[in-house]
């Protein structure tokens, strides 16, 4: 059971009204006996101010609401945590509710808390029109995926330099027969890495044929079968650039069922630069990707946009190579 303001006045000898704003710092209409008293009162019952109540006095729910796609990826998870964290430490709470393609209800959630602006952390929405008709609102919004129809803050990583560094440091090593095991081909990110890694790839005169591109599901399970089709097809590769780092664990598990050794014969590089990585065997060559910086990035940009102040309408965070051991010269 929660203590009540109504508790606390009756248990200081006072009138509610009196009791409200005292514990919301208008202590000047009490003397200081009262005041004492009240704030007495609310040590002694444990006392927590209701800050939903007291957001409607001041005509701000003090809540931002986050519309995530389901936190069974951890990128995104991170990404969501990141944000809540930034808020909270502002004093605001964070509303986290769940979503994909054609649900209304996270959304009407969100409207019935009132709260003071939303953060979209929902690639499932990249094509969504009502989405992007409902962010154009009123109500402030940040985003980091893209919103059908634009007009919406966004914040993220630069997704094709991912793409070019991983194919810089492969070329670099000497490698020339390159393959990619991509996540879905209709997702933004997908398409704006493998353009960085094509067009690196050519501007040294390799090619990135069809043959060598093997799009799958974001999970491990997926992309250890994308391995088995990708080295059917061309079995002179000996190199890969795996779209993210679950994915990468599923390559390598591939790798190890059909003897192929890495680096000593094919040499992986992923992307996310996950909390594992660096305990793969080998340890991941990836790409960091800023997941903490950009979650908490938004929720400053969605404060801000909250508070009145103005805010760019693009905010990309930089990417970088980490090399560990997963990564060699061709044989």
């Amino acid at each position: 059971m929660y203590v009540s303001l109504k508790d606390v006045a009756e248990r200081a000898g006072v009138s509610f009204q009196t009791a409200s704003k005292v514990l919301n710092g208008n202590s000047a209409v009490v003397s200081a006996a009262t005041r004492e008293r009240i704030l007495d009162a609310a040590r002694e019952l444990g006392y927590v101010p209701n800050a939903l109540a007291r957001g409607l006095v001041r005509r701000d729910s003090l809540t931002v609401g986050i519309l995530a796609d389901d936190f069974s990826d951890v990128a995104l998870s991170r990404f969501v945590v990141a944000a809540q964290q930034a808020i909270e430490r502002e004093g605001h709470a964070a509303l986290v509710t769940t979503t994909g393609p054609g649900r209304q209800e996270p959304l009407r959630t969100l409207q019935e808390h009132r709260v003071s602006g939303v953060l979209v952390i929902a690639p499932s929405l990249e094509g969504d029109v009502g989405i992007g008709e409902y962010l154009r609102g009123p109500l402030p919004a940040v985003t980091l995926n893209h919103i059908p129809g634009g007009g919406v803050p966004a914040v993220g990583s630069d997704h094709r330099q991912t793409g070019v560094l991983a194919a810089e440091h492969l070329l670099a090593l000497g490698h020339r027969a390159i393959g990619t095991i991509t996540g879905p081909t209709g997702r933004r990110v997908v398409v704006s890495r493998l353009d960085g890694f094509r067009a690196t790839l050519a501007a040294s005169g390799v090619e990135l044929p069809g043959h060598r591109i093997h799009p799958t599901g974001w999970e491990a399970r997926d992309a250890a079968e994308a391995t088995h089709h990708l080295l059917d097809a061309d079995p002179s590769i000996t190199a890969v650039f795996v779209h993210n780092d679950n994915m990468a664990f599923g390559v390598l598990s591939a790798l190890r069922t059909r003897g192929i050794p890495v680096p000593a014969r094919l040499s992986i590089v992923g992307c996310d630069d996950a909390p594992l990585a660096e305990f793969a065997a080998p340890p991941l060559t990836t790409v960091r990707v800023p997941f903490e910086a950009t979650g908490a990035r938004a929720a400053a940009l969605l404060l801000a946009r909250i508070r009145g102040e103005p805010t760019d309408r693009k905010n990309l965070l930089p990417v970088e190579l980490v090399v560990r051991e997963s990564t060699a010269p061709p044989a």
